[in-house]
């Protein structure tokens, strides 16, 4: 199951899966092997006590993006390693994009970055930089 049609399917089926993604309010935007586009407007409960978009937020926010993309591939992977940067600030009502990138992929890792920015502006927000572990597990095979 690798053509983009059936990715595209997979990873829409993983985000409505998700509670926490659906929460946050994440749309996909594109889907290709090694590449994902999201994104999702910041509500009110995004915010923290000082009226700015929570940290962990815009952390869960790149980690989707980085979890989908490691996983737009035929076996699945899972996080072991992340690190973010936190650029600018984000407030009530502004639409992030965060675009996932495959940097390098072997039979049993994975590199990607994350790039989060305001669709308005362009503005850098978040960049963030994760490692997956490749599994043996294919994704959709039938399991006896």
């Amino acid at each position: 199951m690798s053509d983009p049609q059936s990715i595209a399917t997979r990873l829409q089926r993983l985000s409505a899966d998700d509670n926490f993604v659906q929460w946050m309010g994440v749309e996909l935007v594109d889907v290709r092997v090694g590449h994902v586009e999201i994104q999702m407007t910041v509500r009110e409960d995004h915010l923290n006590f000082r009226g700015w978009a929570q940290g962990g937020l815009l952390f869960s926010f790149a980690d989707t993006a980085f979890g989908l993309a490691s996983n737009s591939h035929q076996h699945e992977s899972v996080g072991i390693d992340a690190h973010i940067a936190f650029l600018s600030g984000v407030r009530l009502g502004d639409v992030l994009i965060a675009t996932a990138t495959e940097v390098s992929r072997t039979k049993r890792k994975g590199v990607y970055r994350v790039d989060v920015t305001r669709k308005v502006d362009g503005v850098l927000i978040v960049t963030f930089t994760g490692t997956v572990l490749v599994t043996g597990k294919i994704w959709d095979q039938p399991t006896d």
